[in-house]
């Protein structure tokens, strides 16, 4: 049996009602005891400035430090005008540079998108997907996960109440504890 692997999570929305956090959420309770899954947070990061590549300031060292320790990263995102949130994308490009320091490079990857629209957040979820080709992040092929109808996924403790939204996310992180043994450094 592999060991445990350790996966950075990321979630795209400051909102402290949002479905992506209370998904993410669920899945810490629903993943295979191989992985462990961590939200790493990035509310707290200043904007992205070339300048800050010598000295980064502390909060952008930190979270680059937790994704280059994480064995893989899951995002967990809305859509914002058909595009990741501008803040899910400050947080890429913090912990990508300097050019040639990426602390994603390489790491399996794995990408789910949340919405109360119906095809659940589609274009946000293609979208990081071009990035994370660029950033050299192997990205889970299948099963792709579009998460819509996001407000009628959670009862008021914040778990799972569809059985058929827990099976699919059981299954898409099994498929993804495949993805990171078979693609991981």
């Amino acid at each position: 049996m592999a060991a445990t692997r350790h996966l950075a999570v990321i979630v795209g929305s400051l909102r402290k009602e949002s479905f992506n956090r209370k998904l993410a959420v669920a899945l810490q309770a629903i993943a295979p005891a191989s992985l462990a899954l961590e939200i790493v947070e990035i509310g707290q990061l200043p904007l992205y400035n070339q300048d800050d590549d010598v000295d980064p300031p502390p909060p952008s060292a930190a979270f680059k430090q937790k994704i280059a320790a994480a064995d893989a990263v899951l995002f967990v995102t809305p859509e914002y005008n058909r595009s990741v949130p501008g803040v899910l994308k400050n947080a890429i490009d913090i912990a990508s540079r300097p050019y040639g320091k990426s602390a994603w490079d390489g790491k399996p990857g794995a990408v789910i998108s949340v919405s109360p629209g119906a095809i659940g957040a589609f274009g946000a979820n293609h979208h990081l997907r071009q990035s994370l080709v660029f950033l050299n992040v192997p990205t889970l092929p299948q099963p792709e996960a579009y998460i819509g109808g996001a407000a009628d996924l959670f009862d008021a403790a914040g778990a799972l109440k569809k059985p058929e939204t827990k099976a699919f996310l059981e299954k898409f992180l099994g498929a993804f504890a495949q993805w990171i043994e078979k693609t991981a450094r």
